[in-house]
């Protein structure tokens, strides 16, 4: 008797009636994996068969030409046809068509072991929402000999779930591994997007985001066991789409944090060089000030744009409800803005006005350098500022408007 003939009639059986419950949905995306499809289908069945637990697998094919979706059918999986490209959009389409009350993908490259699927099983029926896969020895796991590059191993993979622990507070050492189980509740919640790699980055940032009931599961990763094509991750590409995601979920680490540092920097200079006392054999005149200032302006930029996308995130539900943000929308009005802006625009004119003084005293002619510039870089730079508050207090009022 054949394994899959001997599992089928214990807990795994692919043509389940819907009206029947399903406890668990096991998805694999799948482009062209026929090396290694038949491997993992076999291996998850006898894991949910020994355990006990009532399970679907649900093939997610992304366009194969390789037999694979005949290999999948043969084998007791279910097809569901994806037509939207991406590793992302492959899992979306088979998380949505999944029966289970639980989910739990990974890769059909038999890199992951379907054999630990009770153990994800178990962490989701004590109650937490997602269980993560990690691969990586600080969090426990083990990476086999030549089963990842070592560019991932020890910088890629830690330094991304470092930066997931530092900028989103999420409790996992391995933001990447591929392996995970969640409920089908806190899918429909999540309301993924991405549609490639940064999926699995996406899902763990706004689980987060979410207080899901987050846990994490030691596992091995294992050599990939294709051996008719290379595997579907690049690098750099990818590694680029997962930092921009990250970078646009966190508007404090991509515009705040920077611009705060530009404004001390300029500020900085002004204060060594606006007093024009030299330090030491050091003689700064006005070109630091003037330095000083683009750094103030881009800063200043820079904290505008963080306010900005803090809330429009918020209000299209892309981060939680910021009490700074709505605190700074209670005491900080588009008239309070306004009035700033206008005050500030007015001390730049006022020193500019002070300067063109000083050049008419002398019949429009040879001015101090190094003392007039000291009126008129500041006077810029304040007029500067003052009209990008009042413009930005306008935009920062339309973004806020509630919309149905």
């Amino acid at each position: 008797m054949t394994l899959s003939t001997a599992v089928r009639p214990l807990r795994y059986t692919p043509t389940k009636p819907f009206g029947r419950e399903i406890e668990l949905s096991v998805v694999m995306p799948c482009l062209n994996e026929a090396d290694t499809l038949a491997t993992c289908i076999e291996k998850a069945k006898r894991a949910v068969t020994e355990a006990g637990i009532e399970t679907e697998i649900i093939i997610a094919d992304n366009g194969s030409t390789d037999g694979s979706r005949e290999i999948a059918e043969r084998h007791g999986a279910r097809v569901v046809s994806v037509t939207d490209r991406g590793y992302g959009a492959a899992l979306m389409g088979g998380i949505g068509a999944a029966r289970g009350r639980y989910v739990i993908m990974g890769d059909a490259d038999d890199s992951y072991d379907f054999g630990e699927i009770p153990r994800f099983v178990a962490k989701l029926r004590e109650g937490y929402e997602l269980v993560q896969g990690c691969r990586l020895p600080n969090g426990g796991g083990t990476v086999a000999p030549g089963a990842m590059p070592i560019l991932h191993r020890w910088w890629g993979n830690p330094m991304f779930s470092a930066m997931a622990r530092l900028w989103f507070r999420a409790p996992i050492h391995d933001i990447h591994c591929g392996m995970r189980g969640f409920t089908r509740d806190l899918f429909q919640r999540l309301g993924q997007r991405c549609s490639g790699m940064e999926f699995a980055s996406e899902m763990i940032i706004k689980a987060t985001f979410k207080n899901a009931r987050i846990a994490e599961v030691p596992i091995t990763l294992h050599q990939d066991g294709r051996t008719s094509h290379p595997p579907h991750l690049k690098t750099f590409r990818d590694g680029w789409r997962h930092l921009r995601f990250m970078l646009l979920y966190s508007p404090r680490w991509l515009f705040l944090i920077p611009g705060s540092l530009l404004i001390l920097a300029g500020l900085t200079a002004y204060g060594l060089a606006f007093p024009n006392v030299p330090l030491g054999h050091i003689k700064l005149d006005v070109h630091p000030i003037l330095v000083g200032s683009l750094a103030v302006l881009c800063g200043y930029q820079a904290i505008l744009f963080a306010i900005f996308a803090k809330i429009f995130a918020i209000s299209e539900g892309l981060l939680p409800d910021d009490t700074r943000i709505a605190r700074l929308g209670k005491y900080v009005q588009l008239e309070h803005g306004v009035a700033g802006g206008a005050i500030t625009f007015l001390a730049g004119m006022i020193l500019i006005a002070v300067a063109f003084k000083e050049w008419s005293a002398v019949g429009f002619g040879a001015l101090d350098y190094s003392h007039t510039m000291r009126l008129v870089i500041p006077g810029v730079t304040l007029a500067a500022i003052g009209f990008q508050t009042i413009l930005s207090s306008f935009f920062m009022s339309v973004l806020a408007i509630k919309r149905s």
